[in-house]
């Protein structure tokens, strides 16, 4: 059985998560943290300073240790708000290259919120009714409104624990005015949010990392004891004991922030649940909670220790097991990023489906030819489906538009390298053919230019087919020789004379790739 290996590298902290498919399902076998604090001085100077760099360095050489000691199949290393908003986040991707070997995938806020998701409703029960998901991490905050396992909507706000910390909290207590420029700057960003999601009318609020670790555990301290009093010396080393679901109501949640905004940073540590790591940037992440909980009238949340790395892992199950459940979820939440993708820039999907359909149909009929992995039928489907969103721009020269938005647009389910494969594939459709020297090939992994190149043939013919949007009825019969292959059109009613023409401009270039001739006749 394959195992996978998950890094998440965040603004506050690195965590490691090593897992096996046992049963199409997920085994934990090795988990680690180390806080890092990578984003405290992206959020100050805007660069990771050499400390911080140092320190995510040496947390990765041991979890690299980990990984090589399970023998993972797979590991995927991704970075977050910190990376995202450091001017000299390549050097660090290198420095991390030739410490471990890895590439550092910086992904966005919103793929980081369907990652978290992913990971939460695959392992939650609960989660699969309509909820709510938080995620409040070091640099940034994600908000997902979730139905039936599927997101519905979501934002992605600049209200991470440490960046706000370092934005505005400068002295110890902080100072009043400080306070109330952040409260400020919190309630903005949440009317933004409001606009997006609007009031979430849900029973059930999932929160994950560790701030809602921290006030769920000091809540559950506030519920034993009913007058919240400053007990310094019994209360420092005192441990809270996990029993059941760790939860935090939002009186409970208002009172924490209100009287941590008061105290010294030795008296916020003395606080079960809090800790001394977690005191120096708790205040920033209370306000979040406390503010968003009452202003879209949410009345409790339950912590979940699932995070982003249990995404990551669902993520690469499902890529690899087509039997497992979370496969059909996440091909599911792909195809749904590509229509709304469609939407947005006024494609219809009725002139677009005959080119779908007929895309499959060869790829199915042309599998001994091509030898495309199982992953290229769905990014055909997605190319076939986008073509033209060029347009919107401009129809002279749409193709270079289409490949440009594909590539930089945000389309759920699909990583970076894969939105740039899906783009690749409808950026040729016109007069240009692909080359290695290309811009748009430099994006790809060399390994895949082949496998680009020969599913840009198939989706050329698919178009070719389809010359006339009219012709949705247009069948194909495809016949596989040694030396030859035939394409046999048969059309319903009309004639399929220019679809045959077209096609044939190809066969030169069909027979350049896979090395055999192509004939075509109407039947």
């Amino acid at each position: 059985m394959p195992t996978f290996a998950a890094v998440d590298i965040g603004s506050n902290s690195c965590r490691l998560k090593i897992a096996e498919v046992q049963m199409h399902r997920l085994k934990t076998l090795h988990e680690d943290r180390e806080v890092t604090r990578l984003g405290e001085s992206v959020f100050q100077t805007g660069a990771i300073s050499p400390e911080a760099m140092a320190a995510t360095i040496r947390a990765l050489k041991r979890f690299h240790k980990a990984v090589q000691l399970h023998v993972a199949d797979k590991v995927r290393v991704v970075a977050t708000s910190a990376m995202r908003d450091a001017r000299n986040a390549d050097a660090f991707t290198e420095w991390v290259r030739s410490a471990t070997g890895w590439n550092v995938e910086v992904i966005s806020g919103l793929e980081e919120g369907r990652l978290i998701h992913l990971g939460v409703v695959t392992h939650e029960v609960g989660a699969r009714g309509r909820c709510v998901l938080i995620d409040l991490g070091g640099g940034s905050c994600e908000v997902t409104i979730s139905d039936g396992g599927r997101i519905k909507s979501m934002v992605s706000l600049p209200l991470g624990a440490v960046r706000l910390q370092q934005e505005f909290l400068t002295t110890d207590p902080p100072a009043r005015e400080d306070v109330v420029r952040l409260k400020q700057f919190i309630d903005r960003e949440l009317k933004k949010a409001a606009r997006k999601i609007g009031t979430p009318r849900v029973s059930l609020v999932i929160a994950t990392s560790g701030t809602a670790a921290a006030l769920a555990e000091a809540s559950g301290y506030l519920r034993k004891k009913a007058g919240f009093k400053e007990k310094k010396k019994s209360l420092a080393n005192r441990r809270v004991e996990h029993v059941g679901a760790l939860t935090a109501e939002v009186h409970e949640v208002r009172a924490l922030a209100d009287r941590m905004v008061k105290m010294r940073d030795e008296q916020r540590a003395a606080v079960p649940g809090i800790g001394p790591r977690r005191s120096e940037i708790i205040v920033g992440g209370a306000l979040v909670y406390a503010t968003l909980m009452e202003r879209f009238g949410l009345k409790t949340f339950r912590y979940s220790a699932l995070g982003l790395r249990d995404g990551m892992l669902a993520q690469m199950l499902g890529d690899v097991d087509l039997r497992a459940s979370v496969h059909q979820k996440i091909e599911s939440e792909r195809w749904a990023g590509v229509l709304e993708v469609c939407r947005r820039y006024g494609i219809e999907q009725r002139q677009v489906e005959p080119v779908r359909q007929h895309v499959v149909e060869l790829y199915r009929a042309l599998a001994r030819v091509h030898d495309l992995p199982e992953e290229y039928r769905l990014w055909l489907e997605s190319a076939a489906m986008m073509q033209d969103v060029g347009k919107f721009m401009n129809h002279q020269g749409h193709h270079r538009h289409t490949q440009y938005i594909i590539a930089n647009s945000e389309i759920f389910g699909f990583s970076p390298e894969q939105r740039s494969i899906v783009s690749a594939l409808a950026r040729y459709l016109g007069k240009t053919r692909p080359d290695a020297m290309d811009r748009v090939m430099r994006t790809i992994p060399l390994e895949e230019h082949m496998n680009v190149i020969r599913g840009i043939v198939l989706l050329r013919l698919a178009v070719a087919l389809n010359q006339d949007r009219a012709s949705a009825t247009l069948r194909i019969r495809v016949h596989v020789y040694p030396k030859r292959i035939v394409l046999e059109l048969a059309p319903t009613r009309g004639g399929a004379e220019l679809e045959a023409w077209s096609v044939k401009k190809e066969a030169a270039y069909f027979r350049e790739i896979f090395r055999r001739e192509l004939f075509v006749e109407v039947v």
